[in-house]
């Protein structure tokens, strides 16, 4: 496996060694040792599957306490996927970094503790693979808006379809000002 490091500090692009023959491909989408060498320490305790349209947009999701890392991956189809760092002390806050996930290059993209993260469904369908460090708390979870203009994000698309959820997520300033008033609202480690 090959690790390349993105713009902003944090997320990393993962690069999985692929033995391709006739038959097919074998990789390792996870080894807990060579992601320790990586400096990946979590532990992921749930996975997700989820399989969306094209034009289709999740995000910018993310959970408070605790964090919730992620390995991400797409099975088949594209996306335009976003890491958001929104750690307000980092020098990067703000600033986001994108990779395109696809079925041929197979990258994973581990997206740690403290960053926002979405995608944009680029291909007709995608199925989509998330490993994550936490187990879903509904009660933890938030989002940022997918074009705050803050953020400036350079989605593929204009009008993406959209949850309810995502379509009344708050802004950077928004979360910036709860953090403020309440700094012990969010416990990452």
């Amino acid at each position: 496996m090959k690790v390349e490091k993105t713009s902003i500090s944090g997320p990393l692009i993962i690069y999985p060694d692929v033995f391709e023959d006739p038959r097919g491909y074998f990789y390792e989408s996870y080894n807990a040792d060579k992601f320790k060498e990586m400096g990946i320490i979590e532990s992921f305790n749930q996975s997700n599957h989820s399989k969306s349209v094209k034009g289709t947009l999740r995000g910018l999701h993310f959970q408070v306490s605790p964090g919730q890392s992620k390995l991400v991956r797409v099975i088949r189809g594209s996306v335009w996927d976003v890491a958001v760092d929104i750690r307000p002390s980092s020098k990067t806050f703000g600033k986001w970094h994108a990779v395109e996930l696809n079925e041929e290059n197979r990258m994973i993209y581990y997206v740690p503790v403290g960053f926002a993260h979405g995608f944009c469904v680029l291909s007709e369908t995608t199925e989509f693979l998330y490993k994550v460090s936490s187990v879903y708390n509904p009660k933890t979870e938030s989002g940022i808006a997918w074009d705050d203009p803050d953020i400036n994000i350079e989605w593929p698309i204009k009008s993406p379809l959209l949850s309810e959820r995502d379509m009344k997520n708050q802004s950077l300033k928004e979360f910036l000002k709860k953090v403020q008033d309440n700094p012990s609202g969010i416990n990452w480690k």
